[in-house]
């Protein structure tokens, strides 16, 4: 019923959608109180107190653009992105170093991974979802020409490594909360968030440059721009460093449209078997 329902809303134009999702935004944010703290929470902890009502509606075009982008035409959806600062990416493919894409909760990061595979091979790792319905609607939606999924599990970061190790591209949310062993905590946006250290290990076996992306969502329902942003940050030689510097990198492009970081996500949960996080710096210098 599920796929049914994403297939219908996918016939609506994009405007109509984010409309739609605007107001039910709002409409969540008003009425579930768990939700409204958390995305309050979040916005202000970051400093963003002055983007809380367009985070409040970008959340809801956020989710109301799925069917779109997961069940309409490809050519349809790709017509409405605008793609910036691809010779980024192809220098490092012509020099077959291969490519780690690293794309956070910003913006309609859906659509990156399709734009990405119509230019070159993409492997993008995958974690299946808890509920069983869910898997045929995000798997049949995500699967694409030159787009590989590999699930979030041993055999999926060897088919990342294989990837790289050919040259080709691959593409990770840093931001994804990981399971127990496959992250340490580092301050992001002055708390301790348990972030994954996997794009960092996979950069120090392949030598690959890791690649910042995301599409900022236009008004109106007029599309996307899909920008490249080089990484600057130094990595460091421990996964704590690695994890820091990665956590910096996504501030800096969340800074560039922060309305449209999806605040409501649960980036400071502490997944099950990890230990509590150390205090952040901010709580030490309040001691």
């Amino acid at each position: 019923m599920l796929v049914t329902l994403f297939r219908l809303l996918a016939l609506l134009p994009l405007p109509i959608l984010h409309a739609i999702g605007a107001i039910i935004g709002w409409l969540v944010y008003l009425l579930s109180p768990s939700y409204r703290r958390k995305l309050k929470d979040n916005v202000q902890r970051a400093g963003y107190q002055g983007h809380l009502s367009q985070a409040i509606r970008e959340s809801g075009k956020s989710m109301f653009e799925l069917p779109f982008v997961w069940c309409a035409p490809p050519d349809k959806v790709l017509r409405t992105a605008t793609i910036e600062n691809w010779e980024l990416a192809q220098t490092a493919l012509d020099a077959k170093t291969g490519v780690i894409f690293l794309t956070p909760h910003l913006g309609c990061f859906e659509i990156i991974a399709q734009a990405i595979a119509t230019k070159t091979p993409l492997t993008a790792l995958y974690r299946p979802p808890r509920k069983a319905a869910l898997k045929p609607l995000i798997e049949g939606a995500r699967a694409r020409h030159n787009l590989l999924l590999a699930p979030a599990n041993l055999s999926g970061v060897r088919a990342l490594l294989k990837a790289l190790k050919k040259g080709q591209a691959i593409g990770l949310l840093p931001d994804q909360v990981p399971q127990n062993g496959e992250g340490v905590w580092a301050d992001f946006f002055g708390k301790p968030a348990y972030t994954m250290t996997l794009s960092a290990k996979l950069q120090q076996m392949s030598g690959a440059p890791i690649i910042l992306s995301y599409a900022e969502r236009l008004s109106f329902g007029r599309g996307f721009v899909i920008r490249f942003v080089p990484f600057e940050e130094a990595l460091g030689d421990t996964p704590e460093q690695q994890a820091h510097a990665i956590n910096i990198a996504m501030e800096k492009l969340i800074a560039r449209c922060p309305s449209q970081y999806i605040w409501s996500y649960n980036r400071y949960k502490t997944p099950p078997g990890v230990s509590a996080p150390p205090p952040s710096a901010d709580a030490k210098d309040a001691i």
